[in-house]
């Protein structure tokens, strides 16, 4: 196996969980390398169901190192909890098998008072933000005030640096009519929670380098998506993070060689968890009927995530943007029985056709797409394994799609089952 980077190519929750877990059997080391508690994904092991928000999907297999970089802002709290839950499972979770970077931001208890403050407030353009406090600590971190992991390790310089901290903290509370948050109760959190979570902290850009040159092979995970990156997504209902493989290289700290192969997951049509543009969005009831069957419902929030069509002009920038090689197409079984389908080609803003998405929100906003009508399929793809299993009116459709992105389905994934997975064009030995 090469050393692989799975991303999201769409808006989030296509499916990245199963298939980083299939491809974390055969990796040596997982890395997560962005994003925070906002992520999440299921596991089904031997029946056995592992749900993972932090970790990364090897946690949970034994003989497995796994990463959290740099690039992740890691709430210590709500990781212990969900390192307990899974040790409650059977996993065993120790030093030896889980690194947590000395450099990693922390996200505290203000940060996500903070993200729930501000959604509360702005009424007026809501992002959908999961209120974990995600944004607010990369906001403290490029603002140079962050509290670090590696902070936690001089606890008689930590109340400075708290001071430094809600400084800018308090002021902004005030100016929401909010209480000042107390040092002293910060402080104390930290110094509580500090040899807790110290045992796992490395530097794991060491730990990366001794991997790659033992000849390791790795798994870089990423969490949201393409469209949620925030500079190339729909700002600003984006993420706070860069959710794309570039971001591998600072978020985890290894050079720019490292990946091998970069693996988009995008669904067989598109969904959208909370607020921003969605140009494909259905709300009629093929759309409820896409999110009924898929069983749309968020792993983390459970909130019911928005359905529609598959947008090939987003998904083909996305794979410009983000480098990727090819793409696991995934939920193909969710459009069996439909009379018709459609994807998105091009779109139309203001009456001009344009084969991008706009970065302005309301150019976003204003986009009505143009569509290609696919005749449906009557038979069952479900579990199909190989293209002689698929209709010819499915794979009609997946043909079109890779011309249309411009990218292989390099694997096909037609069930919810883990090992539902059909590899069309990649050469089995790119990930295995």
């Amino acid at each position: 196996m090469a050393n692989v980077a799975v991303v999201g190519a769409q808006w989030g929750d296509e499916g990245k969980g199963k298939i980083v877990d299939w491809l974390s059997e055969r990796a040596s080391v997982g890395v997560r390398f962005q994003g925070g508690h906002n992520a999440g994904h299921t596991l089904v092991i031997d029946g056995e169901v592992y749900k993972l928000s932090l970790l990364p999907s090897g946690i949970v297999r034994k003989g497995k190192l796994s990463i959290i970089g740099n690039g992740v802002v890691v709430d210590p709290w709500a990781l212990l909890a969900e390192m307990e839950r899974l040790t409650d499972q059977g996993v065993e979770i120790r030093p030896s098998n889980l690194r947590l970077a000395f450099n990693a931001a922390l996200i505290l208890p203000l940060h996500s008072e903070l993200d729930s403050i501000r959604e509360d407030a702005n009424t007026g353009r809501r992002i959908g933000t999961t209120r974990r406090g995600i944004g607010p600590a990369y906001e403290d971190k490029v603002g140079r005030r962050a509290i670090r992991l590696c902070d936690l390790t001089d606890l008689q310089s930590l109340p400075e640096k708290i001071d430094q901290l809600l400084l800018h903290h308090n002021a902004l509370r005030r100016g929401l009519g909010e209480s000042e948050f107390d040092a002293k109760v910060l402080v104390d959190k930290l110094g509580e929670v500090a040899p807790k979570i110290l045992p796992f902290a490395s530097n794991v850009w060491r730990d990366l380098d001794e991997a790659r040159r033992a000849g390791h092979r790795i798994l870089f995970e990423g969490a949201q998506a393409a469209m949620l990156d925030i500079d190339h997504g729909t700002y600003p209902y984006v993420t706070s993070s860069n959710t794309l493989a570039g971001q591998v290289n600072a978020g985890a700290g290894i050079g720019v060689d490292a990946i091998d192969y970069v693996l988009g997951i995008t669904k067989a049509y598109t969904t959208r968890v909370g607020e921003g543009p969605f140009p494909t969005e259905l709300t009629d009831e093929v759309g409820l009927g896409l999110g009924e069957r898929g069983n749309e419902f968020g792993t983390v929030t459970g909130r019911s995530r928005r359905c529609g069509w598959f947008d090939a002009v987003m998904v083909r920038q996305a794979l410009k943007v983000g480098g990727i090689t090819g793409i696991a197409l995934t939920k193909l079984d969710v459009l069996d029985g439909m009379a018709e389908i459609k994807v998105c080609t091009r779109y139309r803003v203001d009456g001009m056709e344009v084969d991008y998405l706009p970065a302005e929100m309301n150019h976003q906003s204003r986009i009505e797409p143009v569509y290609e009508t696919f005749e449906g399929w009557s038979n069952s793809t479900h579990g199909a394994r190989s293209w002689a299993e698929l209709p010819a009116t499915a794979i009609k459709y997946i043909v079109r799609i890779e011309e249309l992105i411009g990218s292989p389905v390099a694997m096909l994934s037609t069930s919810p089952e883990p090992v539902s997975y059909t590899h069309l064009t990649l050469p089995t030995s790119d990930l295995v």
